[in-house]
């Protein structure tokens, strides 16, 4: 039974990273992954288990991708095709038509795409939503990370609803949430009572200027650091601002950091300041981690990670005042931090792959003895 996940490349997105983490269980189950990427680049390269291939179709366009994936198609003849992220997804449904309609196919998108193309007019609306509409119904099944991603994408494809499914992303990989020993703590943070995290690219949807100015209105003998894990083009401008409020020793931008975890587990409270979201992996993270959350109530993810407010704090978007309140009441409450892993549970690589592969697979699963199993 072979998959063949299509994507751009392996750099440090969420879409990208839980594909990484699917392939892993993928195989552990017996499955043969083969990845195909339009540039074989990416940290998240060095993650992929051995057993898993790599093709690199060396081609920077969209459109420069289409026939030799089709060509490949035809040769490799996978079982199963997994593509994400329009518009590759619409490029793919090309190719695979041209290969003879090789195996079944999935698309999968990760974002709120009348948000993160038609709001910040990075294409048309017309052209976004006649390729969805126009590519969208041949494939086999389409995947969203979050129902506000569904409802978004049958809106602007006049996709039938019983045409996409939801299905979670599996954020929650295992890690122990043991907290840090102080050592630890102090090493990457110093010597602050509160440590605050957020974590996520540096670009205009994670509205990072809302955190800083919001943490700026912590009381300053509460003696918190705020910390940013990521990289993106608007490091100057962000780093512009710290320094204009006077935060640069109270505020750092860390970079990017394969493993976020040790950050997770020395922090005091996780922040997502976002104007907008497909899902939200990084909530997931730190509710695995037994860290207290508050996040916009940004179209599509954290509310229905959070349940409404159940599992963390939600205050409208853009509002730095709401957002600093809300940072300080969490920082000063007492969680259930049994509560916060047990929901993260809900997103477990197990438990998201299963449904994976039961939506691709309909007639049985391959489990990791091997054996198909009739459903």
């Amino acid at each position: 039974m072979i998959i063949t996940v299509i994507l751009p490349n392996l750099c440090g997105g969420g879409a990208e990273r839980l594909h990484v983490n699917l392939a892993r269980d993928w195989v552990a189950r017996g499955y043969t992954v083969e990845f195909v990427l339009m540039r074989k680049k990416g940290e998240l390269l060095q993650l992929l288990p051995d057993e898993v291939k790599v093709t690199d179709m060396s081609v920077d366009r969209i459109r420069s991708f289409i026939f030799p994936l089709a060509r490949h198609l035809t040769n490799s003849r996978p079982n199963t095709i997994l593509a994400a992220m329009w518009p590759l997804t619409s490029a793919v449904v090309c190719s695979w038509i041209l290969s003879g309609r090789t195996g079944s196919l999935f698309l999968s998108d990760h974002e709120h795409l009348s948000h993160s193309y038609i709001g910040q007019r990075r294409v048309k609306g017309a052209y976004l939503k006649n390729l969805i509409r126009f590519t969208y119904p041949f494939a086999n099944g389409v995947i969203a990370v979050s129902a506000g991603v569904k409802n978004d994408l049958c809106a602007l494809g006049r996709l039938s609803l019983s045409k996409v499914k939801v299905i979670y992303n599996p954020a929650a990989i295992g890690v122990s949430s043991v907290r840090e020993s102080i050592k630890v703590r102090n090493k990457l943070w110093g010597d602050y009572k509160y440590n605050i995290l957020a974590v996520g690219r540096l670009t205009a949807e994670k509205n990072y200027e809302t955190l800083i100015k919001a943490f700026a209105r912590l009381p300053i003998e509460m003696n918190a650091k705020l910390i940013i894990l990521g990289e993106g083009n608007l490091r100057v401008a962000l780093t512009d601002l710290i320094a204009a409020l006077g935060l640069h020793e109270r505020i750092e931008l860390f970079g990017f950091v394969s493993d976020p975890y040790p950050w997770f587990r020395s922090s005091d409270l996780f922040v997502l300041s976002s104007l907008w979201e497909g899902f939200g992996n990084v909530i997931v993270e730190a509710l695995e981690c037994g860290v207290p959350v508050v996040s916009t109530d940004c179209p599509s993810g954290p509310a229905e990670i959070l349940e409404n407010g159940r599992y963390g704090k939600l205050v409208p978007v853009g509002d730095f005042v709401r957002l600093s309140s809300a940072m300080i009441d969490s920082l000063h409450e007492t969680h259930d931090r049994e509560a916060m892993k047990l929901r993260a549970k809900d997103f477990s690589v197990e438990n998201i792959s299963a449904q994976y592969l039961a939506y691709m697979f309909p007639n049985g699963l391959l489990h990791r003895n091997e054996n198909v199993i009739e459903l």
